[in-house]
């Protein structure tokens, strides 16, 4: 007696279409605080509007750590974080910054109002770019390092700075002046060649020494006791830091080739 043969079906059901919600909807989260501070600036709330860009920070960092943790990563998730970080880091510390000290630099004249308008355009655009050259390039870059300023680190210089200066009622021309070019250099810095860690190849799941957990209490104390002057030092620091360091390399190469020949 012949065995029958039986011929095993599969069915390929169709993908479903839809989205993550947990990590989108985390990057609403940080669409909304950007989308928070325009309005706050709007309303003269300076100190409010730099505290949201840095809860747009918060929620950015989320989004991409629970896709990852999750496996819910996702084309459509990619672009929509690349969208609602422009919107956070690219346009709301522009108009926060335009909303800060424009009306206010411009009554020093009318080139000083040009110069105001045009360094928060300038950071805006330099965020856009700086956006689409990671997208372009995260495939083949070495993740260890961000070229150029990353977009919520050179966002957190200009909204720490503005919740600094928020109290100073009458910053004076110099005040202002220093708001635009920390603006403007924020924007050069995210489109520059530097490189900059990205601390992704930090383990948090390592053992450390007991020592070192007091660093961690110390820091949020700081943080507390002045969290303006703290997070524009912070940050402030890392922004300076690519272009200091490759200012000492160049330095120490030109000391180690010595005077050039024939020199007297």
């Amino acid at each position: 007696m012949e065995e029958e043969s039986q011929t095993e079906i599969v069915v390929v059901r169709p993908r479903r279409k839809g989205i993550f919600l947990v990590p989108n909807l985390l990057t609403t989260g940080c669409l909304f605080s950007g989308f928070y501070a325009i309005v706050a600036a709007i309303d003269k709330n300076f100190a409010p509007a730099g505290i949201a860009v840095f809860v747009a920070m918060l929620f950015d960092t989320l989004d991409g750590r629970i896709a990852r943790a999750t496996h819910t990563e996702s084309a459509f998730g990619k672009e929509y974080d690349s969208l609602a970080d422009m919107v956070a880091f690219g346009v709301a510390p522009a108009i926060v910054a335009y909303q800060w000290g424009v009306v206010r630099i411009a009554e020093y004249g009318r080139a000083w109002g040009r110069f105001g308008w045009l360094a928060a355009f300038f950071y805006a655009v330099a965020v856009a770019l700086r956006l689409a050259r990671f997208n372009a390039r995260s495939a083949g870059a070495d993740k260890r390092y961000f070229e150029g300023l990353p977009s919520p680190s050179g966002a957190a210089v200009v909204a720490a700075f503005i919740w600094f200066s928020s109290g100073w009622h009458e910053p004076g021309l110099a005040g202002l002046i220093a708001a635009f070019v920390i603006t403007a250099s924020a924007g050069a810095l995210m489109v520059s060649s530097f490189s900059y860690p990205s601390f992704k190849q930090f383990n948090l799941d390592r053992r450390i020494k007991f020592a070192y957990m007091l660093i961690v209490p110390l820091f949020f104390v700081l943080i507390a006791a002045d969290p303006a002057t703290m997070l524009l030092s912070i940050f402030s620091t890392y922004a300076l830091s690519a272009p200091l360091l490759w200012v000492g390399r160049r330095i120490r190469r030109k000391n180690r080739a010595g005077p050039p020949a024939g020199a007297v």
